[in-house]
């Protein structure tokens, strides 16, 4: 099994990479989010969130809670993902493994046609489009190389036109310009000090719980676009062999 990301707000990783404790909540949904099938029975969440210092009524009461916002299922003594959650879990899976194809210099461009949506709605295609790996270039006019091995999905196509282009800036110009490339490898470096120097079992899930959130801010570019010493791919590494090991306390249930 694995740590993965908490749903609550990004911890604070400053230099130091301290990290802000898990709620009783972020760790459950980051136990749930690693496993496969994303199921616990409620005798294994008590004995994993222990460390933590979450006590057996805390967590019953923190279970109830989610079960009542449609965050988690209950059936008899075992708790599962909602559906609604399925998805973030896949997005966890490929940000750990993604999926990549060979890079030719051709880049996606989605150009937003869709007018008179709300903020919300606007929010939540922003949102979406990041997940996706795509940058904003300008208002309503997304970019990212087409090296990922993904279609876009449907409720895109329905709000925009998509294009093949070669943009004219040389590319990594137009990467370091779109993403905050320096930033992204400074915490992802910090996360892999601050993992490798955590004595407590809590401290390391806790710091693995914050190295998938920050694979999912990876924008996954072609090697040539990316700085020298890039972390991303050690950082996946590192992770994967933590999963390894909390593997074990699970046996078959790792994922």
């Amino acid at each position: 099994m694995c740590a993965n990301v908490p749903v609550e707000p990004d911890p604070v990783v400053a230099d130091s990479a301290a990290l802000r404790p898990l709620s009783a909540r972020s760790v459950v949904l980051s136990l749930l989010l690693g496993v496969h099938p994303p199921e616990l029975p409620v005798r294994d969440l008590v004995r994993l969130v222990e460390p933590f210092g979450i006590g057996g009524s805390t967590l019953r009461a923190a279970l109830s809670r989610m079960v009542a916002a449609g965050d988690l299922r209950r059936t008899d003594a075992v708790y599962r993902l909602s559906d609604r959650l399925l998805e973030r879990q896949r997005r966890q899976d490929d940000a750990v493994r993604p999926r990549t194809r060979a890079w030719h210099g051709d880049w996606e461009m989605v150009v937003i046609t869709a007018t008179g949506r709300g903020p919300a709605e606007r929010a939540e295609l922003r949102a979406r489009l990041t997940a996706l790996r795509l940058a904003e270039l300008r208002e309503g006019v997304w970019l990212r190389p087409a090296n990922l091995d993904r279609p876009l999905p449907a409720e895109v196509h329905r709000v925009a036109l998509t294009y093949t282009a070669r943009p004219d800036e040389p590319p990594g110009e137009l990467a370091a310009r779109l993403w905050p490339l320096a930033e992204w490898a400074a915490t992802a470096r910090s996360l892999l000090a601050h993992a490798a120097r955590a004595d407590r079992p809590a401290d390391r899930f806790t710091a693995y719980a914050a190295a998938v959130r920050h694979l999912l801010a990876d924008p996954v570019l072609p090697p040539v676009l990316l700085p020298a010493d890039w972390p991303g791919e050690e950082l996946r590494t590192a992770y994967a062999g933590y999963r390894r090991d909390l593997g074990a306390g699970l046996g078959a249930r790792g994922a």
